[in-house]
């Protein structure tokens, strides 16, 4: 059974009224329609409005030119052509212009719309909707201005200033980076921005990036990079992600800050400190020297001599342990710990290959810096000294436990002597051995010291301040 053309028109009518109802309520939009047969314009009040015309007259309908007459002047032949475009078949309508209404800010309309054609292909009707665009227009105004602030800050920075869409797809550089690197604009787009790093440093700078990528990361490396003149310069390249409400990121904000003549700087000072390092171990060795030839004259002081040049030798193994090293010739790796340094100063008491281990160290390792490393080997080079004189490692079973802990108040650093002669209480005299070492615990290092001398052996525990050990680092100087 077909539908009457009373239904159609029924159907028609409540569709249009749906329509209607669901423009005016999204308060942006309203309708329009123009019939070919009466080459008038309908439009309902929102579009009526957003036109600056009396929605009466839409109502009524009227020709375009009335209903368009606020369009901005330098609008209107664009906004004609789009119309005789979508008339004509070759284009939908889809058209932002301005209106200005008598009285009012001008405003942004976006036009689109559908033609509806007859048997024979004649444009009967066009209809569509017209939407009020105003605040995204605004929107993309204040983006574009604040991009060109960005874009004029960025340009005057001395850095060469970067960004990359998430995936690390390089979209932009500052004219910094194209005068430094005589690159021309969207050369280093991409991941072409490595053509101009050394050779020898991109597997780092790759590596850190895709780092950077993958956790999200700050990224920091250094790396030299081709100039304009041909020369290589060290920067610092870094970069912070801009993330979403959601906590994606959205870009990469980067800049590479000339570190060239900083890092020269540098690598003079350590060839001097390291110099001046080696002149001072010299000196130590010297000093020990002169104290065995004069002992040879007076064999009643070779005793005294002996303790003053295991002194000595105790500062000189602290001074190379924690000297300033060349960058080919670091410490090996993992020898750059309280652990190892203890170990490396109390390695002759060390036992013979298949015996049991004499000193254990345990706990929790720590760094520490030169200026702690002297009062430390004064410390237990005097323990173990002392030890292998009267105590634990002075009979062949005896052993030496030390214990490194730290909370929030103190590191603590623990010995305890077993195994040794039994102990009928605190020895008689101190030597000025073990006073030196108290004094420069408690003096260099600010801590406590505190002695037990159970009959297994001495117990001895040093309370230090948190930061005693990097002691460089808490005045804000290099470790």
């Amino acid at each position: 059974m077909s539908a009457t053309p009373s239904t159609v028109a029924a159907r028609r009518t409540w569709a249009e009224e749906r329509l209607a109802l669901a423009l005016e309520a999204s308060g942006i939009a309203g309708a329009w329609d123009w019939d070919a047969e009466t080459n008038l314009i309908h439009g309902d009040a929102r579009a009526c409005t957003l036109h600056g015309m009396d929605p009466a007259l839409g109502e009524r309908g009227a020709p375009g030119p009335v209903l368009l007459a606020h369009v901005v002047p330098k609008d209107r032949p664009a906004l004609d052509r789009a119309l005789a475009a979508a008339l004509a078949g070759r284009a939908a309508l889809n058209i932002a212009y301005r209106v200005w209404p008598p009285g009012r800010d001008f405003v942004w309309v976006l036009l689109r719309g559908r033609v509806l054609r007859n048997e024979s292909g004649t444009a009967t009707r066009l209809a569509g909707v017209a939407l009020d665009i105003s605040e995204q227009k605004d929107t993309e105004a204040a983006l574009r201005e604040s991009d060109t602030r960005f874009r004029a800050i960025a340009d005057t920075m001395p850095q060469a200033v970067w960004s990359t869409l998430p995936n690390g797809h390089h979209d932009y550089f500052n004219r910094r980076w194209y005068d430094l690197t005589g690159m021309v604009e969207g050369a280093t787009d991409g991941d072409s921005w490595s053509r101009v790093v050394h050779p020898d440093d991109r597997p780092v700078a790759g590596e850190r990036w895709r780092n950077s990528l993958a956790t999200g990361a700050p990224y920091e490396v250094e790396y030299r990079l081709r100039m304009a003149d041909g020369s290589w310069r060290w920067f610092l390249a870094r970069a912070l992600p801009v993330r979403d409400s959601q906590g994606q990121i959205t870009r990469w904000f980067g800049t590479c800050t000339d570190i060239h003549d900083l890092r020269l700087l540098a690598e003079e000072r350590e060839v001097l400190s390291h110099e001046l390092s080696h002149r001072i171990k010299n000196i130590f060795s010297v000093m020990a020297s002169l104290i065995s030839l004069s002992a040879r004259g007076h064999p009643e002081a070779v005793p005294f001599a002996e303790e003053l040049r295991g002194r000595i030798n105790a500062m000189a193994r602290a001074h190379d342990f924690a000297r300033p090293h060349s960058r080919n010739g670091h410490l090996a790796a993992g020898r750059t710990t309280l652990f190892d340094f203890l170990r490396d100063l109390l390695s002759a008491y060390a036992p013979t290959s298949g015996q049991e281990e004499r000193i254990v160290i345990e706990g929790e390792d720590q760094t520490f810096d030169d200026s702690a490393a002297t009062p430390l080997a004064l410390l237990f080079h005097e323990l173990g000294t002392n030890a292998a004189k009267y105590g634990a490692l002075s009979l062949s079973g005896g052993r030496v436990f030390i214990t490194v802990a730290r909370d929030e108040e103190a590191v603590i650093l623990r010995w305890q002597e077993r195994g040794g002669p039994v102990l009928a209480g605190p020895p008689e005299r101190e030597g000025f051995g073990t006073r030196l070492a108290m004094l420069s615990t408690q003096g260099q290092l600010g801590g406590t010291v505190t002695r037990h001398w159970p009959p297994e052996g001495l117990e001895l525990e040093a309370r230090l301040p948190p930061d005693a050990l990097n002691r460089r680092r808490r005045i804000g100087q290099e470790p």
